[in-house]
């Protein structure tokens, strides 16, 4: 299901004098925050003066957040972007949690994790059985997020024999 906001990351410090905060993302890398103009953080919007990578994190200079003092109240507060600044292509985790999955129109269960491996991202489905289905084009064949619904193709050993 379509959201609002997407976590994005946790801030965990504050960066000189005047008022950046450091903030360790959430997404695949650093470099996605720099993509977006304006963030939120404890319900409230904050214009996004300046972001760049440092290594494994971004530096943020918020609009409005001007001193060390003001840069501490935001530490451990979790920065939201907004849906609609992203683009309309991109899935996030928070999306795929719960859809509904099923193969050949039988529904298989409920997307129930993300997990992430050096090679690809495997999509944690359980219904009856669990299923680990690796989120390639091969096996994952559509998904809505509208509707709430992914289409894969079952191959034998996706079946988790663990339970």
């Amino acid at each position: 299901m379509k959201v609002d906001f997407l976590q994005a990351g946790q801030i965990v410090s504050v960066h000189g004098i005047r008022g950046e905060v450091k903030v360790l993302p959430w997404a695949d890398g650093p470099e996605f925050l720099t993509a977006f103009s304006r963030v939120r953080i404890d319900g409230t919007e904050y214009a996004v003066e300046k972001c760049r990578v440092q290594k494994t994190c971004d530096l943020l200079k918020l609009r409005g957040v001007d001193t060390v003092e003001a840069a501490q109240a935001l530490r451990g507060k979790t920065v939201e972007v907004y849906r609609a600044d992203a683009a309309p292509e991109a899935l996030f985790v928070s999306e795929l949690e719960g859809m509904e999955v099923y193969a050949q129109g039988e529904k298989l269960g409920v997307l129930e994790e993300v997990l992430d491996y050096p090679g690809n991202k495997v999509y944690a489905v359980r219904g009856e059985k669990r299923y680990l289905i690796p989120a390639v084009r091969e096996f994952i064949l559509r998904t809505d997020v509208e509707a709430n619904r992914m289409e894969v193709r079952l191959i034998e050993g996706m079946e988790d024999d663990a339970d």
